[in-house]
């Protein structure tokens, strides 16, 4: 794509209208808030345990549950962006997304901002695959690596400053005071939108299958549920836990024959002929990998630097900051080095990058230095940004233009997925070493410090899953079919 934007812009091709540029400007405003969003509770949660009495493994939900939230969601998007006007979807996005906030700035407890949480991620869920159609709607090929560019860079800042706004912010004020900020942005953002936002593109008649929306609820939310109860303890903990993998895989196998006997009509939900592609389906998997360590790894990191290290939520956010901002600034870099050298190069060094950092952080302990932590987060993010770009380019290249948007879709789909996957799995797995530490007369510094240690290692040895499969991917040309 972006070779051969580079030769057509020299051609100089038709700019986008000031209408079209504006409605790409308030989608790229309003994902970029939404997505702060994501990552601007990381800092907060080792407060938010306190302050709501709550153990880990309940309070890793606000994350979890908004990710598999938006991974139940995403599938949905693209009827809706069939069915609904533009403007509308819009208005229903930032609405679902405000109200949300506001709902979380006033949370009692709990129960409620969990709720909150979950109808964020409805409205955030909406909003990327939005901006995605959009772009490739309105503006031309010869452009598009253009604003794609700036699209990944507004996509890599906004999760790198979220735990920096939020340590600010919680150094300011108490927790509530993050959605505060926020709301004021969205509603504006909203505002603008109505009035500005065009339909885009044809609206069509595609039915839903609600059937398939019902067996991705049961699949994917029995299965990261059961990965977030390996932190419980007490009885019947173990029934719970292995009873929800089994709800989950039933429900994802369900799931994938019932897709499988739509598509035959062209009515799926998800398109799964989409990993009848080698490529593609290496490149998921191992974006499945790489999207739970991220996540997870963010997700734990902060807990380890307050209540191990004891850094301020305001010190956390900005120790966070520069390995955040590096994956933002290595995105376009990386991405032409993908057009010059291909796929599987990059990602040998991204994933190696990234298995190394994680290694190094099994080390950790209570008196480590806060710059070591900084050196590790540079590493990993430089791994990170070595690794997503090839890997979603590749993916999506290996599959015919018929297949793009099922491909994107399974994408997002899969990503959310495992990102909560992983946050669950990562956070379980702390709490449950911390707790049998405990149980074993430990001090509870100690006792989080094995619970790091675990999750550190786990983590590290999920890593040499994607370096393996780094070696087997190619560079993104269309596959046919026969490639499995």
């Amino acid at each position: 794509m972006t070779s051969a934007g580079v030769s057509d812009v020299v051609a100089s091709p038709p700019a986008l209208s000031r209408g079209d540029r504006v409605v790409i400007a308030v989608l790229l405003v309003a994902t970029f808030v939404v997505i702060l969003n994501e990552t601007i509770m990381g800092v907060a949660l080792p407060v938010l345990l306190v302050e709501l009495d709550v153990t880990a493994a309940v309070g890793q939900w606000l994350t979890a549950g908004f990710l598999l939230t938006m991974a139940v969601v995403i599938p949905i998007t693209g009827y809706l962006i069939q069915r609904v006007p533009t403007r509308v979807l819009f208005g229903v996005a930032m609405s679902l997304f405000s109200a949300g906030t506001l709902i979380a700035a006033l949370a009692p407890g709990f129960e409620v901002l969990m709720a909150a949480r979950v109808v964020q991620a409805f409205g955030t869920a909406i909003m990327l695959p939005l901006l995605m159609t959009t772009v490739m709607t309105l503006v031309p090929p010869a452009r598009r690596g253009a604003v794609m560019g700036n699209i990944s860079i507004v996509i890599s800042v906004a999760p790198a400053i979220g735990p920096t706004v939020g340590g600010v912010v919680l150094n300011l004020s108490g927790w509530r005071a993050m959605f505060w900020v926020v709301l004021p942005i969205a509603v504006a953002t909203l505002v603008l939108g109505l009035r500005r936002v065009t339909p885009i593109g044809e609206s069509s008649d595609a039915p839903m299958d609600v059937l398939s929306v019902v067996l991705s609820v049961v699949g994917f939310g029995g299965l990261v549920y059961g990965l977030s109860s390996i932190g419980h303890s007490g009885e019947g903990s173990s029934t719970v836990l292995w009873g929800s993998l089994a709800v989950g895989v039933l429900g994802i196998t369900a799931f994938v024959l019932r897709q499988v006997s739509l598509q035959r009509r062209e009515r799926a939900l998800l398109d799964l002929r989409t990993f009848t592609f080698r490529t593609f389906t290496v490149s998921s998997a191992l974006m499945m990998v790489m999207m739970g360590l991220l996540l997870g790894v963010v997700t734990v990191l902060p807990i380890y630097m307050q209540n191990v290290l004891l850094l301020s939520p305001l010190t956390t956010g900005l120790l966070l900051l520069p390995g955040g901002l590096l994956m933002g600034l290595l995105s376009p870099f990386v991405g032409r080095l993908y057009d010059r050298v291909g796929a599987r190069v990059l990602l040998v060094v991204g994933t190696i990058a990234t298995s190394g950092s994680l290694w190094f952080a099994t080390g950790f302990d209570a008196a480590t230095a806060p710059a070591m932590v900084l050196v590790f987060h540079l590493a990993l993010s430089f791994g990170l940004a070595f690794s997503f770009t090839p890997l979603f380019s590749a993916g999506l290249g290996a599959l015919p233009s018929r297949l793009y948007s099922h491909g994107s879709a399974v994408f997002s789909t899969t990503q959310q997925l495992a990102a909560a996957a992983g946050v669950a799995l990562l956070v379980s797995v702390m709490s449950a070493g911390a707790a049998e530490l405990a149980a074993s007369g430990e001090g509870e510094v100690a006792a989080q410090m094995g619970g790091m240690h675990s999750a550190f290692l786990l983590a590290a040895v999920l890593s040499l899953v994607a370096v393996a499969g780094s070696l087997v991917i190619k560079g993104g040309k269309p596959e046919t079919e026969a490639h499995v």
